[in-house]
């Protein structure tokens, strides 16, 4: 088989195996800690949980017979190739579901719950969306009323459609749950954030002097990293300046700036975050 093959078929086994990863944890928190606690972070799995008070159905089949009508839908009007990815993540997804059995956490301590639910979703989710996926759901949902809806934002019609969801849980398994449910999505966005931005973190630097050559070489020298000089112009002065940009990590930033104040008092310095910062000197996430 030649090498190009070979590679193509391990990189089919991986994504599609960081997909099957991804859904496993999505679906250990549910059955775990949210489905537990009934906390309902919307989706329609938290829709299920609010379902199953009324209706015996296990969410596995809650999630997959809303689903259906989803993917009909999104195949005619979106094409097999938007939604494979979605397709297969939503079948991890429910048969995860099923065969995952629920072993509840201490059902008195909401905070903890919340914090490994958010977490345990919050990593699946991320695992799923790096690899340019969902898992249905409402997402798929939100897709497709962007079609009939052009003015409003995917997100923005997801929030409402989650946000009725969250409140129909809160009316459901009253206040308690609900607010400890608002933590959850909120550690889920914070770690969805991290896992996707990366968490190799710098600091970037912009430095205007008048020692650009000084600054840039003892920088070089001491701290090891580089430095690009971009041209700029002072707009009141118009004279032409020297801007200097650095990358350094957290904990070297103090000594770069003191470092700066010390060979030109009068440096104008502009510092600002980093993230997944790669290259000579941050591949360890130095």
């Amino acid at each position: 088989m030649p090498m190009k093959k070979i590679n193509s078929f391990y990189e089919t086994i991986r994504f599609y195996g960081v997909l099957a990863v991804g859904t496993f944890l999505m679906a250990a928190g549910t059955n775990i800690v949210y489905e537990p606690m009934s906390m309902v972070t919307g989706g329609f799995a938290g829709l299920g949980i609010v379902l199953r008070q009324y209706v015996p159905v296990p969410l596995w089949a809650v999630t997959v017979v809303l689903n259906i009508p989803l993917f009909i839908i999104a195949f005619y009007r979106l094409g097999i190739r938007f939604i494979r990815k979605t397709l297969f993540a939503t079948i991890c997804f429910s048969v995860f579901l099923a065969v995952i059995p629920k072993f509840p956490i201490n059902h008195t301590d909401y905070l903890m719950a919340a914090l490994m639910g958010g977490g345990l979703n919050g990593a699946g989710l991320a695992l799923v969306f790096r690899q340019g996926a969902s898992t249905g759901g409402t997402d798929l949902l939100a897709n497709l009323l962007k079609l009939w809806f052009p003015s409003a934002s995917s997100g923005t019609v997801l929030a409402i459609i989650d946000g009725a969801i969250v409140v129909a849980g809160m009316a459901v398994f009253g206040i308690r749950s609900g607010l400890y449910a608002v933590v959850a999505v909120f550690v889920t966005s914070r770690l969805i954030d991290r896992i996707l931005d990366g968490f190799r973190f710098a600091k970037l630097l912009y430095i205007i002097s008048d020692e650009p050559g000084k600054i840039a070489r003892g920088i070089m020298k001491t701290m090891q990293r580089g430095v690009t000089a971009l041209e700029g112009t002072g707009m009141y002065s118009g004279a032409g300046k020297k801007i200097l940009m650095c990358a350094v990590s957290r904990k070297e930033l103090v000594r770069v700036v003191q470092f700066v104040k010390e060979t030109d008092s009068r440096a104008f310095v502009v510092v600002s975050d980093a993230r997944e910062v790669l290259g000579e000197g941050f591949e360890n996430g130095d």
